[in-house]
């Protein structure tokens, strides 16, 4: 039996590739974003501005836009996103090499990136059902995906911290401005077949039928609300990393590193068991993988407390590592397991719309969590904030699994 069948299909192959040398561009020019607007600052409130930058257009603009990846060639959509991507990360180089950013330049920078990312990432999520040949191996690409994602997600970061501590911040943003072009030349060598349009609708009437769909279908609803409460209360936790680094664990640039390095050894082992766990959609599969997601989201609750209450008793980085592995490894399973298990129950002519939605659930909900954590963190205390947040998501993933139960 072959082990990672997506790769069967060339499209997929040359997609993966692409995708493989940005990604690790992607994350290196995140952590030096985010270190930058710190030593810019020395503000946590800055921190979680910046985060809500990013990603509060994708809030705002992804559902429109898979209107638009229902409609439009998602390849060629795909080949201008990572361009314009590549420009931005271009001109955040040229400001810091220049030594002329500021803080309003960055936070603007953020945002347009996020304004990109709102068309890119639903686009990038529909398209993968387009390169694989047989169906049945969708599972399989998604959980590649995130394989790709979460590895480069372990590299980079950790690579980042160094070559910040070595050779500062631009180096980051240059690294990534060359990674695009490989992005980019994978998506021009792509061939598909034409898809069959979809009957076209005005853009709300379309908007509409694509969240009338999507919540009242009950395989795709509970996921969705699912990922939105875990985007809120948990992935925010990155944005205080720079603060624990510093000022909790006296490091520096490479000690944030490898905290959120640790984050992606649990995230990649997630992954990695997503990508081979199986092929096909069958109940058996879905019933077993919808309860480790609600299983998962009482883990990253746990880890999340776990976390803040041992490094108020005992503030030694070592203790933390175990515990943001094992957080890493939760949101990777929520997220991804929640994308397989709607992915593989959609239908076609919705596929872009329901993944904007998806995307809206986990990276638009994120900044209203990363913007709270950072106010919060601010006057409470970052340790006591992400110890509420464990808190309220081992509530949450009580009732996910309840509503399982009772669906059932």
């Amino acid at each position: 039996m072959f082990t990672l069948p997506a790769f069967r299909s060339r499209n997929y192959r040359l997609f993966f590739t692409g995708q493989m040398i940005s990604l690790i561009g992607t994350w290196m020019q995140q952590i030096a974003m985010v270190w930058l607007a710190y030593r810019l600052t020395d503000s946590a409130v800055m921190l979680g501005l910046v985060g809500f930058a990013s990603q509060i257009p994708i809030l705002l603009f992804s559902t429109l836009a898979g209107v638009w990846n229902d409609r439009l060639d998602r390849r060629r959509l795909l080949l201008w996103t990572q361009f314009l991507s590549m420009l931005q990360a271009l001109a955040l180089f040229t400001l810091t090499v220049t030594d002329t950013v500021t803080p309003p330049l960055l936070v603007t920078l953020a945002l347009l990136l996020g304004c990109i990312n709102a068309v890119d990432l639903p686009a990038r999520q529909a398209f993968v059902a387009q390169l694989v040949e047989d169906k049945a191996d969708l599972p399989n690409a998604i959980g590649l995906n995130s394989l790709l994602m979460n590895g480069s997600r372990f590299v980079g970061p950790t690579l980042a911290g160094l070559i910040v501590a070595i050779a500062g911040e631009a180096a980051c943003f240059l690294i990534n401005t060359l990674s695009y072009l490989g992005v980019l030349a994978a998506l021009a060598a792509i061939r598909l077949a034409p898809r069959t349009p979809i009957p076209r609708q005005p853009t709300l009437t379309a908007l509409r039928a694509g969240l009338s769909y999507a919540f009242r279908h009950p395989q795709i609803r509970l996921p969705l609300f699912m990922v939105a409460g875990f985007s809120f209360f948990v992935t925010p936790y990155a944005v205080l990393m720079p603060v624990f680094a510093r000022e909790i664990f006296q490091g520096g640039a490479d000690i944030y590193g490898f905290l959120i390095g640790s984050a992606g050894i649990g995230s990649l082992s997630a992954a990695l068991y997503l990508a081979l766990r199986g092929r096909t959609g069958s109940p058996n599969s879905r019933a077993g993988l919808e309860g480790l997601v609600a299983h998962a989201t009482l883990a990253g609750g746990a880890a999340l407390t776990g976390f803040a209450l041992v490094t108020t008793l005992s503030p030694v980085m070592y203790w933390a590592f175990p515990l943001l592995t094992l957080l890493g490894f939760a949101v990777v399973l929520t997220v991804a397991g929640s994308n397989i298990l709607i992915q593989t129950v959609v239908e076609e002519d919705y596929r872009g719309r329901v993944m904007a939605i998806f995307s809206t659930a986990f990276l638009g909900i994120a900044p209203l969590g990363s913007l709270a954590v950072g106010i919060i963190g601010d006057t409470l205390g970052v340790r006591q904030t992400l110890m509420l947040c464990g808190l309220l998501t081992l509530g949450l993933g009580t009732l996910y699994l309840r509503r399982l139960k009772d669906r059932r």
